[in-house]
């Protein structure tokens, strides 16, 4: 139509990566709320699986994202965006390991995490189900987060990753800087980890185990557009 902005035309949800940084590159806001819509879950779980604590990972998610969207033209897409992206929270979530315990050696951090791991809380999607059947769901659940809290750091990023993200392992490997092979030997290990763990109790039900509410997207999102602009305001 005559006088409409064409820029109110753009469908961000149907571009790919490159074209929405691209845009993001340019000052388009909603090409970078498409990228953090996309990408919110997976670093979350990756963040949670350092961290071992939801409000931090949802910090070091929100570090990362302005980090990645100050240096949006370091981005030269020889990896996957959702890769450069977890790269980004892996370099946070790690340094505010080592700055929790800053004269630990990493094997004495790792025994401190499976010690202290904290349970992760998420509510459950099937409120209308039978009672019995939501307790015993409640309970899987618990045994598989207790588990996983537990599992080594290096198992447990991959696990969550793989297991809980499906990533492929090519991507998982080209996230976390390791070999193809020796993805699969961690996930293999720590599958196996948690088969003693559980007892074999879980067999199924991974990903429905780790829900990602729309909530913490939707105030994820808003946190780090919200940071961002008053960087650019202070800039101006």
């Amino acid at each position: 139509m005559a006088g409409q902005d064409p820029r109110a035309l753009i469908d961000f949800a149907a571009l790919d990566d490159t074209a929405l940084v691209a845009l993001a590159r340019a000052g388009r806001r909603e090409a970078f709320r498409q990228i953090m819509q996309r990408c919110n879950r997976r670093l979350f779980r990756v963040a949670r699986s350092v961290v071992h604590d939801d409000a931090e990972a949802e910090d070091v998610v929100q570090e990362a994202y302005v980090d990645a969207f100050e240096h949006l033209a370091d981005f030269r897409g020889e990896a996957a965006l959702t890769t450069w992206l977890t790269r980004i929270v892996l370099n946070e979530a790690n340094g505010r390991l080592r700055a929790r315990k800053p004269t630990v050696a990493l094997d004495q951090v790792e025994t401190l995490q499976h010690e202290g791991g904290r349970v992760i809380s998420f509510p459950s999607r099937f409120g209308s189900e039978d009672p019995a059947a939501g307790a015993a769901r409640g309970e899987i659940r618990r045994l598989l987060e207790h588990a996983v809290d537990e599992l080594p750091e290096h198992f447990r990023v991959v696990f969550v990753m793989r297991e809980i993200e499906e990533c492929s392992v090519e991507d998982t490997a080209a996230s976390l800087g390791l070999k193809p092979e020796t993805v699969k030997t961690r996930l293999h290990r720590a599958r196996r980890l948690l088969r003693a763990a559980l007892h074999d109790k879980l067999a199924t039900s991974m990903t429905d185990a780790f829900p990602f509410l729309g909530a913490r997207c939707d105030r994820m999102t808003h946190a780090v557009l919200a940071r961002i602009d008053a960087h650019v305001r202070d800039d101006a």
